[in-house]
């Protein structure tokens, strides 16, 4: 058995991309436009980490989906989470559950898909203001 993909349904493709690719900084592997099936598959992956990839679905008929919490979430580890997450706040997202261990953060996709944010090796130590940020919503 080898792992494959993990796929999330998204309303708006650039939105989408803008948070994956700029803001967690995904690559596009590949693409789908598929005109009977009225969809198109969108693969991304970490730099170095090709094989671990994420499907964004988008149905060209427009749907309304939940905000996604039964799906759980993706987790990435990143070099500096700190970083990580003031480049994110920079663009305008929320920060859910801020790195105030200097390990752990939770933000959302502009689809409410709950991503999980892990500190490479470990923790940083606590520095504001993430130390004394309080949670934002749920994730």
């Amino acid at each position: 058995m080898k792992y494959l993909h993990t796929m999330v349904r998204v309303t708006n493709v650039q939105a989408s991309l803008k948070f994956y690719c700029e803001g967690l900084g995904l690559q596009e592997t590949r693409r789908i436009e598929n005109e009977k099936g009225r969809f198109t598959l969108i693969f991304l992956a970490a730099q170095g980490d090709e094989k671990a990839q994420v499907e964004l679905t988008y149905n060209w008929d427009p749907e309304d989906y939940d905000e996604g919490r039964n799906f759980g979430h993706l987790a990435y580890r990143v070099d500096d989470i700190y970083k990580l997450c003031q480049k994110l706040m920079d663009m305008g997202i929320v920060i859910n559950r801020p790195p105030r261990d200097g390990h752990m953060a939770f933000v959302r996709s502009p689809d409410n898909i709950s991503i999980e944010l892990l500190q490479e090796g470990d923790p940083l130590p606590a520095q504001e203001p993430w130390a004394s940020m309080p949670n934002t919503g749920h994730w």
